[in-house]
């Protein structure tokens, strides 16, 4: 029936419904974009270096996570920052985040060239634990002074690369062009009778092509990845020892953590807890693949014994050891609570 009754009370009801309806969100939640950079192969999800994976990976999750309020663009190969230039762009708030050698900060933070001393860290479990143990916590407080932090702690063990002698006792080096990685493992390699060149791992290849370098000692993966074969007819690898263990976490800029909403700075610190465990695995995967690879191309293969790495940890000791306890603030103690991690 349409009499004005029915009508009057057919709008009633429809301003019912529009008054008290609640109201549709103006729009979703803003994404936002962080950008990654490495100085390593990019490859994808699934393959290639695993460095460049894990970031793939951890930006996958993030965003899965977030609903799509955070998302990744990743830069290989140092493509958007240079190597060396990474951490003080991170640590200013130039660059979001980063997989990085921490060592190669040691020239604005000397605490961190803890995180390459040679014959200090002996294990992928021992370099874990540092994340628990009053050393980790020391390492999250100096880089939190210098606008950094660890997301993902990962380590990895380095072997030798050199296109002449294999490499595998201190004596083996002398007279020898050797890149170590750090100022700490060059100390040990120059008192061991090394003549030193430094520069990051990306740029060993080239160095090696040219003879720039005779040796170069690096991990596994980057032995691998960056095709050191092509110009070396001996390694030495990391399966059964190796006096090179190397920090290598995924950082971020606590100017872009501290910009993050409390739910999505929860999930980035546990989406990189959780790729720790991978980490660990494929570094491990890459020091038994250095073989294979090495000896497909043709070129020796040695390891390291336990007689061979106790020579180079007295060196060690002698030379980069003490240095580091002499030259940098709280440097001894900072010695004591690595060493107290077995």
């Amino acid at each position: 029936m349409n009499t004005p009754l029915s009508r009057l009370i057919l709008a009633t009801t429809l301003v019912g419904i529009f008054v008290f309806a609640p109201a549709a969100p103006i729009q979703a939640a803003q994404t936002r974009v962080l950008k990654i950079s490495h100085q390593f192969t990019g490859g994808t999800i699934d393959e290639g270096d695993f460095r460049d994976r894990l970031a793939r990976k951890f930006a996958q999750e993030v965003e899965r996570r977030t609903g799509g309020e955070l998302k990744f663009e990743i830069y290989p190969g140092g493509s958007l920052v240079k190597t060396m230039s990474q951490f003080g762009a991170l640590s200013k708030g130039a660059l979001d985040m980063t997989v990085l050698p921490l060592a190669y900060a040691g020239g604005m933070v000397p605490e961190v060239n803890l995180t390459l001393m040679p014959a200090l860290v002996t294990s992928y479990e021992q370099g874990l634990r540092w994340k628990s143990a009053p050393i980790g916590k020391e390492l999250d407080r100096v880089l939190d002074a210098k606008g950094v932090k660890i997301v993902t702690w990962i380590w990895q063990a380095g072997g030798i690369a050199s296109n002449g002698k294999p490499a595998i006792v201190p004596d083996d080096i002398k007279g020898m062009k050797v890149r170590g990685g750090s100022k700490e493992m060059d100390q040990m390699l120059k008192a061991a009778g090394a003549a030193i060149t430094s520069l990051p791992s990306n740029e060993i290849y080239s160095a090696m092509q040219s003879k720039v370098l005779d040796a170069a000692v690096t991990s596994s993966t980057s032995l691998i990845s960056f095709r050191l074969y092509e110009h070396s007819k001996s390694v030495t690898t990391a399966r059964k020892r190796s006096f090179w263990f190397m920090f290598e976490p995924l950082l971020i800029s606590k100017a872009a953590f501290d910009s993050l909403t409390p739910v999505q700075q929860k999930i980035v610190m546990e989406v990189g807890a959780s790729l720790e465990g991978f980490g660990m695995e494929a570094a491990k995967f890459d020091d038994q693949e250095l073989a294979r690879v090495y000896e497909k191309a043709g070129v020796k293969v040695y390891d390291l014994d336990e007689a061979a790495f106790r020579q180079w940890k007295k060196i060690a000791q002698e030379s980069a050891w003490k240095d580091f306890e002499q030259t940098v603030p709280n440097g001894r103690q900072l010695m004591e609570m690595a060493t107290s991690v077995k």
